[in-house]
């Protein structure tokens, strides 16, 4: 049996060595809350989760339980869903158009920033291998 097939929650990918993703989803997880397991994609196992690390490092991910992939604002989109309450309308209406077209348009305008977003630092700018103290990853 493969982790895909044993999987139970859907998992939330993001990028552990940027200081903002980090500070994101620390608040997430205690304001807005998820049953999704949440892990950096550094230490993921990129490969049972049918991701790259190209793809992890570009945009947060969001595995469902049945190993569809969703990324950047359809995956935050998703999240709220998944977190249902005043969450949910939000998470759904940010992945229909034309809110998802904006969505898609301020999340890629604040991941190509992140370094100048609170909590960022000049690291968050470069590729995950050229970062300071960055060593091989998994292949994934």
């Amino acid at each position: 049996m493969t982790d895909a097939a044993r999987r139970t929650r859907p998992v939330l990918v993001y990028d552990g060595d940027c200081g903002f993703c980090t500070s994101s989803v620390r608040f997430l997880e205690t304001r807005i809350g998820t049953r999704a397991e949440v892990v950096a994609f550094q230490f993921a196992d990129l490969a049972s989760l049918g991701v790259t690390a190209e793809r992890a490092e570009h945009e947060v991910l969001w595995v469902t339980p049945d190993g569809r992939v969703a990324g950047g604002a359809e995956a935050v989109g998703r999240l709220l869903t998944d977190a249902g309450g005043v969450w949910r309308v939000p998470g759904v209406a940010m992945r229909i158009p034309p809110v998802s077209w904006l969505a898609h348009a301020v999340y890629r305008l604040v991941a190509n920033n992140r370094q100048r977003m609170p909590g960022g630092t000049a690291a968050c700018a470069l590729p995950a291998a050229q970062r300071p103290g960055a060593t091989a990853r998994p292949a994934s």
